[in-house]
């Protein structure tokens, strides 16, 4: 069977981030984009304000997906975290684990990492914060309407994060792989090197080329580097 991707979202990104990438021919597996409330057609919904809740939406989502063909699960900087806390509570719930984890852009659970505080910030100066972190800018941050729209899963997201303890418990057992753009100046390699910290399994760092947002400017990139990485554990 096609090994399914499931990919969770960065902060304040929805499942249309990965959508247009489902049918692309010569893919060597099936893209699954996971969706958390707030945003696209959940965007009525009140978004997630803790990372238990969040991390049950998306492995509801997964179980009921993978059925029983194999998968993976793909997070990139708050979606690291939710795909790592994700797969720790559909272990919890003695579920199908994933064959693999990729996690990107991200510190490890315990490692530091600079924080938002975007509670004290206003519109703008919450904008002009993360566009300083992240080392990345994105042109609906320009469009009052579309930031109005945007900015409430945002912040909850990055207020999660903020917040954020790692689940107590034993190692997990799925081997992982870390991705980092080698010129992320948000996330140093040592602090993701730290995610083999977190499995029982093997773990590898692998770098590619670009910033935090490295995906963004070379999707294609991201999809040949998957599909390396878990054909080589497959």
């Amino acid at each position: 069977m096609t090994l399914a991707v499931m990919c969770l979202p960065y902060a304040g990104g929805g499942a249309g981030v990965f959508r247009p990438w489902q049918n692309q021919p010569g893919l060597p597996f099936r893209i699954v984009p996971v969706q958390l409330p707030g945003r696209d057609e959940w965007f009525v919904d009140e978004p997630c304000a803790t990372m238990a809740d969040a991390a049950r939406v998306c492995a509801d989502q997964i179980r009921e997906a993978a059925g029983d063909g194999p998968y993976a699960v793909f997070g990139h900087s708050f979606g690291a975290l939710l795909a790592y806390e994700t797969v720790r509570l559909l272990a919890a719930d003695g579920a199908r684990p994933p064959e693999h984890l990729v996690v990107s852009g991200a510190a490890a659970p315990g490692a530091s990492r600079p924080r938002m505080d975007g509670a004290a910030l206003d519109d703008d100066a919450f904008v002009a914060r993360l566009r300083g972190l992240v080392g990345y800018d994105h042109e609906a941050w320009h469009e009052p309407e579309l930031r109005e729209l945007l900015l409430p899963a945002l912040r909850a997201d990055l207020e999660i994060q903020d917040g954020y303890v790692p689940s107590p418990g034993a190692p997990l057992t799925v081997p992982m792989s870390i991705l980092r753009g080698a010129e992320d100046e948000l996330v140093r390699r040592e602090d993701a090197a730290r995610w083999a910290e977190h499995t029982a399994s093997e773990a590898a760092v692998v770098e590619v080329p670009g910033g935090h947002m490295y995906f963004a400017q070379d999707w294609p990139l991201l999809w040949k580097t998957l599909a390396v990485l878990l054909e080589g554990h497959r």
